[in-house]
């Protein structure tokens, strides 16, 4: 999730677990500790940047990590709290805020190491996007609440309405790949795989993605009462085996597009306008199109070069009216 979010979920869970005397210090305590887990996005490298998309939401994110994550927290905030709170309370709290930074950003498409070292990938539960109004301002309520009334309760309310959300969200994600494995039926496609996930800051409006026959099927659902496809286009696969047969296999070129086919789950594709961009096929700013949010730039004649990872976030006035007019469930013409 994002960072907001983030911190006030921690929030939240130190709240819950606090005083009266002691909902406000639990405040901080439990916001800061749910950032931290976020600190691995510090990792970097100037030649190397896939390095920093590797480890970010890595072991940081572990569930084994938790305990440590949380001492570390406790740790850094000693100095501004010993004078208010015992090591023991402040540990607990930072403990309760570092607790879900992991599996809240397991519940996204991005994924985390949530397991590590025991599973040395990432799971993604695909059920909520990255920003999401509504769950954000579940949580903003309950804990400003909490910081004023000195309760408990707004909290513990919050995280139960938050709880509520996420399960709406696990039914919508069902439903949108109901919808995806029909289109797909349709089509006269087995698909090998397939994936749902939720378009920005909402679980209504969902990017399908499905692969057959070395193709990616890639659509829009929204998933209303009945639900509604919007279909988009298919790509082919990129396969680094048969489209970069050129290339050594043990140069730093080769090693970075497998890299990036592990990092991405092995949905890449060239990107369509773009054909020294490796693209990850998953994200996109629009949910029925080919054009990615990201993807390495490739340059074929510098094997021993690092690739570059590049984000792609255009979004201009025809786009924004094509994505809400999807999302309202109407018409939103031709893909510009």
């Amino acid at each position: 999730m994002d960072l907001l979010t983030q911190g006030l979920l921690g929030a939240a869970l130190a709240q819950s677990a606090a005083k009266p005397t002691e909902t406000r210090l639990a405040t901080g305590i439990g916001f800061a500790a749910g950032l931290l887990a976020d600190a691995d996005a510090l990792i970097y490298s100037s030649t190397d940047s896939l390095l920093t998309i590797e480890y970010h939401r890595h072991f940081t994110h572990s569930v084994f990590f938790i305990p440590f994550g949380a001492l570390i927290a406790a740790l850094i905030l000693w100095p501004l709290y010993r004078k208010h709170l015992g090591f023991r309370r402040l540990y607990l709290f930072s403990l309760l805020g570092y607790s879900l930074s992991g599996l809240i950003d397991a519940c996204t498409s991005y994924g985390t190491y949530l397991l590590w070292p025991l599973l040395d990938e990432r799971l993604a539960f695909h059920i909520i996007a990255i920003v999401d109004p509504i769950f954000t301002l579940a949580l903003i309520i309950g804990v400003v609440m909490a910081w004023r009334r000195r309760s408990w309760r707004p909290a513990r309310w919050a995280l139960v309405v938050a709880g509520g959300y996420l399960l709406l969200a696990t039914v919508q994600l069902q439903r949108a790949e109901s919808a995806i494995e029909s289109l797909a039926a349709m089509r006269g496609h087995t698909p090998a795989r397939l994936i749902a996930k939720p378009s920005f800051g909402n679980i209504v409006l969902w990017r399908g993605i499905y692969e057959a026959n070395g193709r990616f099927y890639v659509d829009a659902v929204h998933v209303g009462l009945q639900p509604r496809i919007y279909s988009g286009s298919s790509i082919d696969k990129y396969i680094p085996a048969r489209d970069a047969h050129d290339l050594p296999s043990g140069s730093v070129l080769y090693r970075d597009i497998l890299r990036f086919q592990e990092f991405s789950a092995d949905y890449i594709a060239l990107h369509p306008e773009r054909p020294n961009v490796l693209a990850d096929i998953r994200y996109s700013i629009q949910p029925d199109s080919l054009l990615p949010l990201w993807g390495i730039e490739m340059d074929l004649s510098r094997p021993q070069q690092h690739v570059r990872f590049r984000v792609y976030r255009s979004l201009n006035k025809k786009r924004r009216q094509r994505f809400f007019a999807m999302l309202m469930n109407e018409n939103p013409g031709a893909e510009e």
